[in-house]
């Protein structure tokens, strides 16, 4: 079995050292519009809120976040600068982990309380509550796991691995009335953001900080720490490298095809979610693989790889594909 990052060679390539940049070392204005920052959320402003200021601190046009908290939320909110939004989407639909009280209304035997949490793990079906920013219709999420960390009286210290989109507050309301003692969210915090964790998290104070220190003493040091590049929202991703003479391409729409490969991830699957990167770890694009592997590595011609969205700006590597003409036979 191949193991998670062993790479698998199907061309020997170099990269021109005159065309993109390895993304540690790109000038720091490049730098910040193709960064993340992994904030962590206080509790009152809106997430939307918390992403203005980060573009006010930053002076930037442009900050959205990923995955909305509450105002009483805290926690783990990636926030994407200018060009680094495009990945958005990708990490929207992401797993989530959050730590939580549950106030349960009664007493519960630990053994009851543990027996229903279980009957809550896996897909489940939940409707959006009242004040929600999506349509008030059933929808089924998955939960992958429900860990109790803490029992005092009836204050259940709860960590729990879900889907994207999961509503802690219905689900907890839920588990309530299962135990036929009703229950509610006392306080919730998000611990986890698709790959992102409260180990990266920074504050907005950090980032004031690194910004003055910036401004004030030319000294780009803190902020290159406190801002992580956009390649860190493909982490866990399986990632296809593309040579050098591919990526003008791809940036412009055309999908992967095999001869552009240079290497690849062992265990990517037909149909998986896949980073294309240049051969300096620079993010192109999030395609799907249309094969396994050792497919993309033994063939030779063919689509590898159908684009979903193209990340890097064209003629960021130099143009060179041709367009056919239009009066060109291409029946074959």
């Amino acid at each position: 079995m191949a193991e998670a990052n062993e790479l698998l060679v199907k061309s020997k390539e170099k990269t021109d050292s005159k065309h993109g940049c390895i993304p540690e070392e790109r000038p720091i204005g490049e730098y910040i519009k193709n960064g993340l920052v992994i904030l962590d959320k206080p509790r009152g402003p809106t997430s939307h809120q918390t992403a203005s200021w980060v573009k006010e601190i930053l002076g930037v046009q442009k900050a959205g976040h990923s995955g909305t908290l509450d105002p009483a939320v805290s926690g783990v909110l990636p926030i994407a600068v200018e060009d680094a939004s495009k990945i958005l989407d990708f990490l929207l639909g992401e797993d989530k982990e959050y730590i939580t009280v549950m106030r349960l209304h009664a007493d519960v035997k630990k053994e009851k309380l543990e027996k229903t949490l279980k009957q809550f793990q896996g897909k489940i079906y939940q409707k959006p509550p009242l004040k929600s920013a999506v349509k008030r219709q059933l929808r089924t999420r998955t939960i992958h796991k429900i860990e109790i960390l803490e029992i005092n009286e009836r204050d259940i210290l709860l960590k729990i691995k879900c889907e994207a989109g999961t509503y802690i507050r219905k689900l907890l309301h839920d588990i309530g009335l299962v135990l036929g003692v009703g229950a509610h969210m006392q306080e919730l915090r998000r611990t986890k953001a698709g790959p992102f964790n409260e180990n990266q998290v920074v504050t907005l104070h950090d980032l004031k900080d690194a910004w003055q220190t910036l401004k004030e003493e030319k000294d780009d040091t803190q902020l290159r720490k406190t801002i992580l590049p956009i390649e860190q929202a493909v982490q866990n991703h399986r990632k296809i490298w593309v040579k050098d003479t591919a990526v003008d391409a791809i940036c412009h729409g055309a999908n992967l095809h095999m001869p552009g490969i240079a290497r690849l991830h062992a265990n990517i699957k037909k149909g998986q979610e896949t980073a294309l990167m240049t051969l300096k770890n620079e993010l192109i694009a999030i395609a799907t693989s249309n094969h396994n592997s050792q497919e993309l590595l033994k063939k030779e011609h063919g689509v590898a790889a159908e684009l979903q969205r193209v990340i890097m700006k064209p003629g960021t590597y130099p143009k060179q594909w041709k367009t056919k003409p239009k009066n060109e036979d291409t029946t074959n």
